[in-house]
């Protein structure tokens, strides 16, 4: 999953980028409402943590610009201890959460999973089809009850697979959403990472739909189960 972290203070944004990337998301960082404002809009994010208070545009500004052209982009807004009527500002120009600072990572760890899986039309915390299982809290997956070792990008791919089981997906999308900015990306790089994860699930899990990307399904002896639970 891919996140954009709009902070200009450079303490709390390594501190942020890095638990983070601990919780296996890929993250882009924007120092100034003006570069979030572009990012926002060029680059296919799954969700949005918007400090209110920056430089160049307000993050109020930043959000309602997006609303306007249609970025539908789950946004957790942060605001100063309070500051009530920021809460409510950033509401009505589309936020979906808000966390108050100070605060505690896990606290915006939490909250971003919640957003991350309302937007993706999960009710339980965990994600599973048929034997498989993601913790997402834990950064953990597990086959019939066995645990999966699993690379952070492997890790990241079964995560996005399982957010949108039984859609097909493509290379494209999986790119744009595995890699951060920086990364150099390349799509054929998906089909290495995808051989990978088919060897540590099962191969009859990932199914390639020619022409179009991959779906993630369960194995016929395992279609009996819940689609997606706790």
């Amino acid at each position: 999953m891919r996140i954009l972290l709009v902070e200009d203070d450079p303490d709390l944004s390594r501190q942020l980028k890095a638990a983070l990337a601990d919780a296996g998301y890929a993250v882009d960082h924007a120092a100034d409402g003006e570069e979030a404002q572009f990012l926002g809009e060029t680059e296919p994010y799954d969700a949005v943590i918007l400090d209110l208070g920056l430089p160049k545009v307000d993050g109020v500004s930043v959000l309602e610009r997006w609303r306007r052209e249609s970025v539908a982009t789950p946004v957790l807004i942060l605001t100063a201890r309070g500051a009530w009527s920021e809460k409510v500002a950033g509401f009505d120009a589309g936020a979906d959460d808000y966390l108050t600072k100070p605060f505690h990572t896990e606290e915006l760890l939490a909250r971003l999973r919640a957003l991350l899986r309302r937007s993706a039309g999960h009710a339980a915390p965990n994600l599973s089809l048929g034997g498989l299982r993601l913790d997402p809290r834990a950064a953990r997956a597990s086959v019939n009850g066995e645990p999966l070792r699993l690379t952070s990008l492997e890790y990241r791919l079964l995560h996005y697979l399982m957010m949108h089981q039984g859609r097909v997906i493509s290379r494209t999308e999986l790119v744009e959403h595995l890699y951060d900015q920086d990364f150099d990306r390349d799509s054929n790089t998906i089909e290495v990472f995808i051989g990978r994860l088919r060897k540590k699930i099962g191969a009859d899990r990932i199914e390639t739909v020619r022409g179009l990307g991959y779906r993630l399904t369960a194995p016929a002896e395992e279609m009996g189960g819940e689609a997606q639970g706790s």
